[in-house]
């Protein structure tokens, strides 16, 4: 029996799971994968790059089923969503930045706007934009993130309250069934889920990347600027990124002002990366990666997840 919230009527999905946008690594495959298990695919689309979205989208259109495309929106202009749109996606992502300039081209091209937001003013101002389905984002989670965000415990139903009717997908810390089961507890519509996703076989991501994902640890993990500054990365320094260890973490945790001034230390960064001492990305993660042991199918993973969340509700409350 599948779950039917707000969210999989909206999107004519199985199951409330949704695919992180991650950018680069949520491609055409990934989420054409997440979409035939019944989940809702998004390619991360990042900066909008027309030649990856020229190779990406066909995999996921061409697949049928409902998907969408996701968006740094400090790092795009409104030639990337107006390009995406032209694919016909069920619906446009925008995460941190200021999605207004966005919000009425996606509505003129009749996809549903989501929003993802990372504090209560951010929530309040995707609901007065029209959001049709808002991401409440808790530090949990993988990559970038607020530098002073709230966990999703007590964030998502916080959002929930805010801005009914509109849905919530909670994001941040969930790596399986049972953490879907616990947004749906705490009035989510459903869950976008990042970190899992990337260890599958359909993900785009270095083979080193996924093994360290399969082996990592939550407390191992680390929310930090020093990555960015370290690979030369225009993220703004207001959105640190939650990512396993690192050699160069160690090396200047604590000293970010110095290793921005210091042009020997991207060299030595960019050095490190080609004698492969470090991966070529850093490694997002978040703190639930403890749960994730294996490299399944995602279209496998996202029907796996669906009947853990089922038993998991149907547990609750027994003895």
């Amino acid at each position: 029996m599948a779950l039917s919230t707000a969210f999989t009527e909206m999107f004519g999905v199985r199951h409330p799971i949704a695919l992180a946008p991650m950018g680069g690594s949520a491609g055409g495959a990934l989420a054409a994968a997440v979409s035939r298990g019944g989940g809702f695919g998004m390619l991360g689309g990042a900066f909008g790059d027309p030649e990856w979205l020229a190779r990406e989208v066909p995999t996921v259109a061409d697949a049928g089923g409902s998907w969408g495309v996701g968006f740094l929106t400090w790092g795009i202009d409104l030639g990337a969503v107006e390009l995406a749109l032209g694919y016909g996606p069920g619906a446009v992502m925008l995460s941190f930045g200021d999605p207004s300039p966005y919000a009425e081209p996606v509505r003129r091209a009749g996809a549903a706007l989501i929003l993802q937001v990372t504090d209560l003013e951010e929530a309040r101002r995707a609901a007065d934009l029209g959001a049709d389905v808002i991401v409440a984002q808790g530090t949990e989670s993988g990559g970038h993130g607020a530098a002073r965000g709230r966990s999703t415990l007590p964030f998502v139903p916080a959002v929930v309250d805010l801005v009914a009717p509109v849905p919530v997908l909670a994001a941040g810390g969930i790596a399986d069934g049972r953490g879907v089961a616990a947004a749906l507890v705490l009035g989510a519509a459903g869950a976008l889920v990042g970190t899992r996703f990337q260890a599958t076989a359909e993900a785009l991501v270095d083979p080193s990347i996924a093994r360290a994902i399969v082996e990592g640890r939550g407390e191992d993990t680390e929310r930090s600027t020093v990555l960015d500054i370290a690979r030369g990365s225009r993220w703004p320094s207001k959105y640190p990124a939650r990512t396993l260890g690192h050699p160069h973490l160690d090396r200047w945790r604590g000293r970010e002002a110095e290793l921005a001034a210091d042009p020997r230390a991207r060299q030595a960064y960019e050095d490190d990366v080609a004698r492969g001492v470090v991966p070529p990305l850093p490694v997002w993660a978040g703190e639930a990666v403890d749960l994730i042991t294996d490299l399944p199918s995602a279209e496998d993973l996202v029907t796996a997840m669906a009947a853990q969340a089922q038993d998991a509700l149907a547990r609750a409350g027994r003895p």
